[in-house]
């Protein structure tokens, strides 16, 4: 049984591969291949965290039986507010196949989520990315939005921190979250918020959205006016409507970004639309991103 740290997992893991294979993971998941149940969560209360367990199969094949062990200690200061561990199975006879870091496997496949939806939904000719957050998350969608659009001008804003992450990574940090939105195609919410930070009247037409955070049903990171006005995706209907304050809010119908990737959806309907994709992350997305780690292949997720 191989056992794999994050380094040797960073080693193996990169945007151009996974995003295809992320891409494929959710169009399972849409079209009834993937058993997955919404994530337990257990609250640790005395220390503000959460431990959460997801499990998944995809069906297919050797490589796509596992599951993800995470915790998410947000007042988490000078080390990472989330930590896991990932854990695969020979689907054929129950064997253990690996024990993996899963921490960094979560940063990216969320960004690559994001990226699935962005390809999909985003303006062809969008220039302009807004980044709401200067942390993990923030980082990881810059790297992998750009592999999906070309932007001329990435503009970053967060409660503390936006200058420093605008320098490190070369663009533009912005005063307020009004100023890094206006105009811009594409927005990123990647913020540890519980109430909104990203209001619809600040949006363009035509602007797509993702949003990564608020996976508590009683939190929020978006206003009322963004979630009753945009056309709704969701990486997992069944998990966003028990997750997402955002989606619950809502009370509207919200579409899987699966059913996208696999043609049975169109997607965006009008170039001045809003859309909104709303991730609150899913078990199938950590299994397809160890298989894709282990080289598994063939699992019926895509992997190349």
């Amino acid at each position: 049984m191989d056992v794999l740290d994050e380094p040797a997992v960073q080693q193996r893991l990169h945007y151009q591969d996974l995003i295809p294979v992320i891409a494929q993971a959710l169009a399972a998941l849409s079209s009834g291949r993937v058993v997955q149940p919404v994530r337990t969560v257990l609250p640790v209360a005395p220390h503000q965290g959460f431990f959460a367990v997801m499990p998944a199969y995809a069906d297919g094949g050797a490589g796509g039986l596992g599951a993800k062990l995470v915790t998410f200690y947000p007042q988490n200061v000078g080390i990472h507010t989330h930590h896991a561990l990932i854990v695969m199975f020979k689907a054929e006879t129950g064997e253990p196949l690996a024990v993996m870091d899963g921490r960094l496997i979560t940063e990216m496949r969320t960004a690559a989520a994001s990226a699935v939806a962005t390809q999909r939904l985003a303006l062809p000719n969008a220039s302009v990315l807004a980044i709401l957050g200067s942390g993990v998350q923030a980082k990881s969608h810059l790297a992998a939005l750009r592999h999906v659009r070309s932007f001329k001008e990435v503009r970053v804003w967060s409660p503390r921190n936006a200058p420093a992450f605008a320098q490190r990574h070369g663009v533009k940090a912005a005063a307020t979250a009004e100023d890094a939105v206006r105009g811009a195609d594409v927005v990123v919410v990647a913020a540890s918020s519980t109430t909104p930070i990203l209001h619809g009247r600040w949006l363009s037409p035509g602007t797509h959205v993702n949003a990564i955070g608020a996976t508590r049903p009683d939190w929020r990171e978006l206003d009322d006016d963004l979630v009753t006005t945009a056309r709704i995706f969701v990486d997992s209907r069944e998990a966003a409507l028990r997750e997402s304050g955002d989606v619950i809010a809502a009370r509207s119908e919200v579409t899987e970004i699966g059913a996208v990737v696999s043609g049975a959806d169109p997607g965006r309907r009008t170039p001045s639309e809003i859309t909104l994709f709303k991730s609150v992350g899913v078990a199938v997305e950590d299994v397809a991103a160890a298989a894709l780690v282990l080289g598994a292949g063939g699992s019926g997720l895509g992997t190349r």
